[in-house]
């Protein structure tokens, strides 16, 4: 299938360029806040301990997490996926955010971090925060590989399924002066498969959990959920993506992706574990999660 002519850039203002990658950031991070938002609001996923915090707290959360999203993705990349000679050829690459090269893996180091300040700041339980903001994450997730597929990136490996694409049109020759890198044969549209099921599927799962289930009475088991799955998914999809360029040769054929990605589904097996070991609470009276968590802080000493 021949990969489709589509623009990377969305439209230009004068001088400026709207990228679909930069506008499927800033949607990810605007729509997580307001799915996240609304769990905080629904008083009936909160049957046994009130809502985490509340929905101006997510307000000033938000924030952070954007930070930790750009940062700690950028930075990641550059760690784990970047050669060193190319950083050296060319510093001036790290800030270029808009160029593409965001680490999933970097992103969550820095969210992780923001979140821990946040709680800590706010006197908040860091794994309940966590298993809001996860719920809302694959939104996010999902625009960023469908923007990587527009962007002709992080292609698959070589194969001869019937839905496999040459990644090279003119589009993607402008962007690299003339050639294709991905070359001329077929291959995976690993991004899609990114995108359905770390994006979409892995949204079911974790809309079960909370909708479903009502594990956020839970501390931790939907931040384990998340880790869990999504670590499976990736190590799954890497066996069909093509690794990054300057990557070493990992034994075993593993991938970087996968060896990330390990640590994830340990610690969300953990904490899957821990969270169901832990007694439940009473229910809580029939009311909204808002005023319950209002009324609790409210008779905090100040």
């Amino acid at each position: 299938m021949p990969f489709p002519e589509i623009d990377p850039i969305l439209v230009h203002l004068g001088p400026l360029a709207i990228r679909w990658y930069a506008l499927a950031y800033v949607a990810g991070i605007l729509l997580g806040w307001r799915y996240a938002t609304g769990l905080l609001k629904n008083g009936k996923l909160w049957t046994h301990r009130p809502a985490p915090f509340t929905p101006e707290q997510m307000d000033d959360l938000i924030l952070w997490i954007a930070m930790g999203i750009i940062g700690g993705g950028r930075l990641g990349h550059v760690i784990f996926y970047t050669p060193w000679s190319k950083i050296a050829a060319d510093p001036l690459s790290i800030f270029r955010v808009w160029e593409g090269g965001m680490s999933f893996h970097g992103g969550v180091i820095g969210v992780s971090i923001a979140m821990i300040v946040f709680a800590w700041r706010n006197k908040l339980d860091l794994l309940r925060v966590a298993d809001v903001v996860v719920a809302a994450y694959p939104i996010g997730h999902f625009l960023g590989r469908i923007a990587n597929f527009i962007n002709g990136e992080l292609w698959g490996r070589v194969t001869d399924v019937p839905w496999a694409m040459v990644f090279c049109n003119d589009q993607i020759r402008k962007t690299y002066g003339g050639y294709c890198p991905a070359g001329s044969l077929p291959r995976h549209p690993s991004q899609l498969y990114e995108a359905a099921f770390e994006g979409l599927v892995l949204f079911l799962i974790l809309r079960w959990a909370t909708h479903g289930a009502k594990l956020g009475n839970r501390r931790g088991v939907i931040v384990g959920i998340f880790l869990l799955f999504y670590g499976l998914f990736r190590i799954a999809i890497e066996n069909l993506r093509q690794p990054d360029e300057g990557m070493p040769d990992f034994p075993y054929g593993l991938t970087m992706g996968m060896i990330l990605s390990v640590p994830m589904v340990v610690g969300g097996v953990f904490l899957i574990w821990r969270g169901l070991r832990e007694p439940m609470p009473p229910r809580l009276p029939a009311q909204d999660a808002a005023p319950a968590l209002v009324e609790r802080i409210a008779d905090e000493p100040a």
